[in-house]
């Protein structure tokens, strides 16, 4: 076991040597570390949880296990490993366990440590194997950062510009990194390497469903699991019950349809999105729109005919609303009137209805303008919500319509 975990030493040291972009969390770094509770980094694989783990504990004494390693979980022995630990890195003031959701009955581990005052960080790639286990065995004692791909403002960090403040000198390239965005997402990987962004998101999102869901839920259909997947990747920013999903694939069983939903909500692939009704059994029953977690997996994986933009801005909108914070069970819906006229997202706190945000690309045209603003304020009026916004490509504007003040942004001042 020391020679697991003296191998593990040295590649955690190679990926500190490395230079990496600061990400952006709501959480100062010093207080975090203050703090005795566990520090829980979550989100899909490959976005970067790792390395915001190791940059937050930079320049101190910490110990490292990475339960990527197959060695480490096949000799797995709680008290052989907590030995070696102190052999390895001796006087240790943290502890980092890396991708942890691949010991078992690592909630029971974790919380025996806690109870020691062995300080933490955590990350790991499974909303509801982590969610569910942190909440029974760990209630009250964690802090949960999720990490998603990057923003549109660190793209632009990663490329030397800044989004809050572009000359008039930059325009043109900021529109064309804003455009770029769109189309490859925020994946690190991709963002580095522009140019195998396709094949690399290709192979990871077979790699998630194909291996990652297929072997922790035991999948013996994965054709069917896989044909979902698909389906909903071509039909992002769509509504859809189970019900209809069962039909459309032929599926014999709408209760495994819904089964497979959440399998592939897991790994932070897809996002379903309620519409918004103040009374939860008539919401539940409601279709869902789903979203996918960047919009790189469109481009490299969909069956799109043509290229939709308007759903790619759309997709870019809801991913950063939920990087912000907002939660597609409690804060963020959809909604549609009673004249069947949409509202893309709608924002609450608590019972009050925040904001209303419409997404279309180009708004250039009368008829569209019209069209948008007429759906957002007849949605207004129902939901008693003034604070209106249209989110476009490149689009700066105010709307005087029905007796709102519409508010039209583009995107990269969003």
């Amino acid at each position: 076991m020391i020679t697991i975990i003296s191998n593990q030493k040295k590649e955690r040291d190679l990926l500190l040597s490395r230079p990496y972009l600061p990400r952006h969390t709501k959480y100062n770094v010093a207080d975090l570390l203050q703090s005795k509770q566990i520090k829980l980094i979550t989100g899909p694989r490959r976005t970067g949880k790792s390395t915001e783990a190791l940059m937050i504990l930079k320049n101190k004494n910490f110990a490292y296990l990475n339960f990527d390693d197959g060695k480490l979980l096949a000799n797995w022995d709680d008290d052989l490993v907590w030995e070696s630990l102190r052999q390895v890195y001796p006087g240790f003031d943290y502890l980092l366990l890396d991708e942890v959701q691949n010991l078992k009955n690592w909630d029971m581990w974790v919380s025996k440590l806690y109870r020691l005052g062995v300080n933490m960080v955590v990350t790991g790639s499974n909303a509801k194997l982590l969610s569910s286990e942190m909440a029974s065995l760990l209630t009250g004692r964690y802090i949960q950062i999720e990490m998603l791909p990057f923003s549109l403002g660190e793209f632009f960090a990663w490329n030397h510009k800044s989004l809050s403040h572009i000359a008039p000198e930059d325009e043109a390239v900021a529109q064309s990194l804003i455009f770029e965005y769109l189309h490859i997402g925020g994946y690190p990987e991709c963002v580095m390497a522009k140019s195998v962004a396709q094949s690399y998101l290709s192979s990871l999102f077979d790699a998630i469903v194909w291996k990652d869901i297929t072997k922790r839920h035991n999948v013996r259909n994965v054709d069917d699991l896989n044909n979902l997947a698909m389906y909903m990747l071509s039909n992002f920013c769509n509504a859809f019950s189970a019900n209809e999903l069962a039909r459309e694939l032929g599926f014999s069983s709408v209760a495994t349809t819904k089964k497979f939903m959440g399998y592939l909500r897991e790994p932070y692939l897809f996002y379903y999105l309620n519409r918004y009704n103040n009374k939860m059994k008539v919401m539940k029953k409601a279709p869902q729109k789903v979203y996918v977690v960047d919009n790189g997996f469109v481009e490299a994986k969909a069956f799109n005919l043509s290229e939709n933009l308007g759903r790619l801005l759309e997709n870019q909108v809801f991913i950063e609303l939920v990087r912000r914070g907002f939660d597609t069970e409690k804060s963020l819906f959809y909604y549609r009137s009673r004249n069947n006229k949409e509202t893309d997202f709608v924002t609450r706190q608590g019972a009050r209805v925040c904001q209303l945000i419409q997404v279309c690309y180009d708004l250039s045209s009368e008829r569209t303008m019209k069209r948008e603003a007429d759906s957002l304020t007849e949605c207004a009026d129902e939901l008693n919500c003034s604070n209106l916004t249209i989110v476009t490509m490149n689009q700066k504007d105010t709307i005087h319509k029905n007796g709102y003040d519409i508010n039209v942004v583009p995107i990269g001042k969003f």
